[in-house]
């Protein structure tokens, strides 16, 4: 049995949505002087620090930081760090940018998946992230997810990895070439080996398997379905990425006769066990779909931005109820994976279509933490509180990008510069010290990284 104890601190606590009057209605209560005593990796106790025990195994000091839950990135493409600023596609729209990528991808080793990864995983946990989705679906080379996964326990982050796929290739009428795509037989068996080998349903589980064919223009609808019922099988998560172009509603109107959301509910490919990415282009009847079935978002704004993909509709999800989180996307079409970041830029986008008040720095918080945790299907982690997983982040509060800011804390974070954190805990551990990661020795890894992506395309271009 072990316990931690952190004292001293500027705490920022969301009340639990049970108790809240609406969904979206997180109820920021901040305590001056606070703190929270973890037992067993789990929070036993929030409060005041004097109604706190007196000592502990390990105890921290918060004096000068603000500490709030970790965040919670729904979407990504560690592997993409190796192909971040590529000159042939820095002004490419989607489409363009996949295909000109595929075939770097496609030189991909497992050691390039695991060390991609670690840098990843890496920079969202130094930027305020405690639990990642990761979105693998091309896997050349005898790549496999097991690589990422063996990246993540090494990290000590929090982990839902999707088996993502590709089974639809150029010579079928898909997008990626053919090279890339598997056999949908042995995606199937590899994604069942995955959820056997590694899925984990107990509460406050560090790794839970996600079944994620990849997108309406690079998988079948067969692959859609039995995926599906696979997953159902075994009682986990269903992602994908939907409506994310006006290229994409184009083919999903050609191929299948409907828009990507309509497709995807022929599909069954909606409910309360399904997150959909982007999201980008959804009517009101669809947004009223995702709110009726239970079916969440991920919104990525800098991905769209990025690739002008457009603006996710988030005001509508919000006041609809629809589950919705954040996620930084791929490092290769946001070049970043920096959650603090990200949740900064969800905060301005919905403002630059003229409604100040678009999006609330409360509401992003909402998103980056409960939102997060109920598009993941998770009750146990996103906030503060007894019973939750001992997962939070501290940000010290005398840097100069917040010097002249702290009448409001919480809205300082995602108004100003974005930050580092100083401090995060994920499952009662302490990840990052002052600024530092605690588990890797993080420079060897961005050494050897930078040498696999020079090689990767210079393998491509050759």
């Amino acid at each position: 049995m072990s316990t931690l104890l952190l004292r001293h601190a500027d705490l920022l606590v969301t009340a639990d949505t049970d108790s809240a009057e609406t969904d979206q209605d997180i109820r920021i209560r901040r305590i001056p002087d606070g703190g929270l005593f973890v037992r067993d990796n789990i929070i036993e106790k929030v409060g005041a620090t004097a109604e706190l025990p007196a000592n502990a195994d390990t105890v921290i000091n918060g004096q000068g930081k603000i500490i709030l839950p970790g965040l919670i990135n729904c979407h990504h493409h560690l592997y993409q760090t190796l192909t971040r600023a590529v000159p042939a596609v820095q002004n490419a729209t989607l489409f363009n940018w996949l295909k000109t990528l595929y075939p770097i991808w496609a030189g991909m080793s497992p050691e390039a998946v695991y060390t991609s990864a670690l840098v990843g995983l890496s920079e969202l946990v130094l930027s305020g992230c405690t639990t990642a989705s990761d979105h693998l679906y091309i896997y050349p080379n005898d790549c496999r997810i097991d690589d990422e996964i063996r990246a993540a326990q090494e990290l000590g982050i929090r982990f839902h990895p999707c088996r993502g796929s590709m089974s639809l290739g150029e010579s079928k009428g898909g997008l990626p070439p053919d090279r890339v795509v598997e056999d949908e037989d042995y995606i199937l068996k590899e994604t069942q080996r995955a959820i056997e080998t590694y899925h984990d349903p107990e509460p406050h589980a560090m790794l839970r398997i996600v079944v994620a064919p990849c997108s309406p223009f690079s998988v079948t609808s067969d692959l859609m379905r039995e995926a599906a019922a696979l997953a159902r099988s075994y009682g986990v998560r269903l992602h994908t990425h939907l409506a994310e172009t006006l290229d994409e509603e184009a083919f999903c109107l050609q191929e299948f006769g409907r828009r990507p959301v309509g497709y995807a509910e022929d599909l069954g490919w909606v409910g309360e066990d399904v997150w959909h990415v982007h999201c980008v282009h959804l009517n009101e009847d669809e947004v009223r779909l995702f709110a009726e079935t239970g079916t969440g978002v991920c919104h990525c704004p800098s991905s769209n931005m990025r690739l002008a993909s457009g603006i996710a509709p988030v005001r509508a999800f919000l006041d609809a109820g629809v589950s919705t989180g954040l996620g930084v996307d791929g490092s290769a079409s946001n070049d970043s994976s920096h959650m603090l970041a990200e949740a900064r830029m969800s905060l301005l986008l919905q403002r630059v279509s003229g409604d100040p008040a678009g999006l609330s720095a409360e509401e992003v918080l909402w998103m980056a933490t409960v939102g997060g945790a109920r598009v993941l299907g998770r009750d146990d982690i996103g906030q503060l509180a007894p019973g939750k997983a001992a997962d939070f982040i501290g940000v010290c509060l005398d840097s100069v990008g917040l010097a002249g800011a702290l009448h409001d804390p919480l809205a300082a974070l995602f108004f100003c510069q974005p930050q580092g954190v100083d401090l995060s805990v994920i499952n009662g551990q302490v990840i990052v010290d002052d600024g530092h990661l605690q588990t890797i020795e993080l420079e060897p890894v961005i050494t050897r990284q930078n040498l696999i992506a020079r090689e990767l395309l210079s393998r491509a271009n050759s």
